[in-house]
């Protein structure tokens, strides 16, 4: 009987991956926990058969993100509908722990074939394919299963791994292959350390010292390598910059208006709430002032005179010459979720009314990678009575562009979860953005992480373009991220990044030099996502067409 519980503890110390994952992200933020947390996994994965290690992998991979969303029951509290909410919050966790399943699947099956192989006395060609394993099969199908994750029906590219170290000041690597580059380099770490584990295990599994050596001191010189040339990436726009030494004063107004479910019951005069935040940064000049998204919805759409009025009233009366804002518009019977560039300086528009006020020229992006479920329903153009379920109507996505400001500097803007795109945000800066402007709405999960953990997106975005992020948050996080990953929060008393309340601040920004492009801006997720299809084809059909010899396995 005795036996049996702990045979029940051990099964539930399996989960323990999940837990140390869940740590490296916010709300605990021990990202340092992410270097070893797959460790146990994937020593699971080199001793066990196929279904069992996929089961094992899906267990994990479901408790994970579905503790890593438990911000989204905030949507009940603020109003939304609790079945819906619950349901997509299982949903979306099981789709997600599907990545799991599927990478311990094909690790599993990459595993019993060099099992067998070594075992059956095929000698260093066994051996060699078991460091195949380690250094490439393992961090890059799961660097290749993140960026299909990012993709696939709409891409859900949130807390990939490499995430966490560049939050941590870890993650140069990011300016050559992305945020998956990293979460590659991750697994390699975790992958060291399974093997060390399994060699104490079973001291047959690493018995020719080369073997040992490369396994130890293999990846070790990959992470050094990739952090030289990342060093050696840095250096130049570094270089570049200190001959274009142009700065520009930003606003940010976090101003905490209610989501769209509360707004009825919580009636406040918007121009009074951003005056009083203009007036704390005022003293600054800034020469930009930056508010969230939906922003101007209590005014009108973006372009309408109402919007127009409020934006020439506040730049003229503050001397601010730009002002960008997110709000709504719609043409010809279509709904954006947009955001507005308004300038004050250059040529003025006469007012529509024709009283002969003048208004500030608008440039009007409209959001391109909108969510599923939140501002669409997957289908509801082809059947238009499925928009009725759509929280805000459903939207129209639009076409990415850069927003020209007078001085010549060109802002990329991405609107609420667009900032977890970094495809997206790498197009930006392809295009010559010098500056990444993020305005969301994180007010539907108020009094929850979930504003901490999209804040992380921000400074992973900045490393890969090696552009500074200027991030607003309607109820948090705002603030502005450097290119080297370094970051300057709007914080409360207590030295966090403020949440739930309204604030503001000003910063200074260096727009990024627009000569520079880094590697990952030049070439993308190619590289990776070919290393994955190769890597993929091997782990498949390797034991497919190179069987071991037959004899019998013994599982531990």
């Amino acid at each position: 009987m005795i036996s049996s519980k702990i045979k029940k503890v051990a099964k539930a110390l399996w989960l323990l991956p999940a837990f140390l994952l869940w740590a490296s992200f916010p709300p605990m933020g021990e990202w340092t926990d992410v270097l070893f947390a797959l460790a146990p996994l994937l020593w699971l994965s080199r001793r066990r058969d196929v279904r069992s290690a996929t089961r094992i992998w899906f267990a994990n991979g479901f408790f994970y993100w579905f503790a890593t969303l438990s911000w989204m029951p905030a949507i009940v509290k603020n109003g939304g509908p609790w079945p819906l909410v619950a349901l997509g919050w299982a949903a979306l966790s099981a789709y997600c722990a599907l990545y799991f399943a599927a990478f311990g699947w094909i690790t599993a099956r990459y595993w019993t074939w060099v099992r067998a192989k070594t075992q059956g006395g095929a000698g260093s060609r066994g051996y060699g394919w078991r460091l195949v394993g380690l250094l490439a099969v393992e961090p890059i199908v799961w660097a290749g299963l993140e960026i299909v994750r990012s993709r696939l029906f709409g891409g859900f590219a949130w807390n990939q791994l490499g995430v966490a170290p560049v939050n941590g000041r870890l993650g140069a690597a990011a300016m050559l292959g992305g945020v998956y580059l990293v979460s590659a380099l991750v697994v390699l770490v975790n992958g060291t350390i399974a093997s060390i584990v399994e060699r104490v295990f079973n001291p047959a599994a690493g018995k020719m010292r080369w073997v040992r050596l490369v396994e130890t001191f293999g990846p070790l010189s990959i992470v050094g390598v990739v952090s030289y040339m990342s060093a050696i990436a840095a250096l130049t726009p570094a270089l570049l910059r200190s001959k274009r030494p142009s700065s520009m004063r930003v606003a940010l107004l976090q101003r905490n208006f209610p989501c769209v479910f509360e707004r009825e019951r919580r009636r406040e005069n918007p121009v009074a709430e951003y005056w009083r935040l203009m007036d704390v940064v005022e003293h600054a000049k800034p020469s930009l002032v930056v508010l969230p998204e939906s922003a101007l919805c209590e005014f009108g759409e973006l372009d309408a005179e109402e919007s127009m009025v409020f934006a020439n009233r506040t730049m003229q009366s503050y001397g601010v010459p730009s002002m960008v804002a997110g709000g709504s518009r719609s043409e010809n019977g279509k709904l954006f979720n947009s955001a507005a560039l308004y300038s004050y300086r250059g040529p003025w528009r006469v007012s529509p009314s024709g009283d002969g006020r003048v208004s500030p020229q608008v440039q009007i992006y409209d959001k391109v990678h909108l969510v599923p479920f939140g501002e669409y329903i997957p289908g509801d153009k082809l059947i238009p009575a499925l928009q009725k379920l759509a929280p805000v109507r459903s939207c129209t996505p639009g076409e990415l562009k850069t927003l020209d400001m007078d001085d010549g500097a060109k802002l990329g803007v991405a609107i609420c979860y667009e900032d977890t795109d970094s495809a997206q945000m790498r197009r930006l800066a392809e295009m010559g953005a010098e500056v990444l402007v993020f305005i969301t709405n994180d007010n539907w999960f108020s009094n929850s992480e979930e504003a901490v953990q999209h804040s992380w997106h921000a400074v992973a975005r900045a490393v890969e373009t090696c552009l500074p992020v200027v991030r607003v948050g309607n109820s948090g996080v705002t603030g502005v991220v450097r290119p080297d990953g370094s970051a300057s929060w709007l914080c409360g008393e207590d030295g966090r990044p403020l949440v739930d309340a309204a604030a503001a601040m000003c910063d200074e920004v260096h727009p990024g030099w627009s000569g520079y492009r880094t590697p990952y801006v030049r070439f993308g997720d190619k590289p990776l996502f070919a290393a994955f299809l190769l890597a993929l084809a091997l782990a498949l059909v390797a034991p497919r067409f190179m069987p071991a010899p037959e004899f019998g396995i013994i599982e531990p």
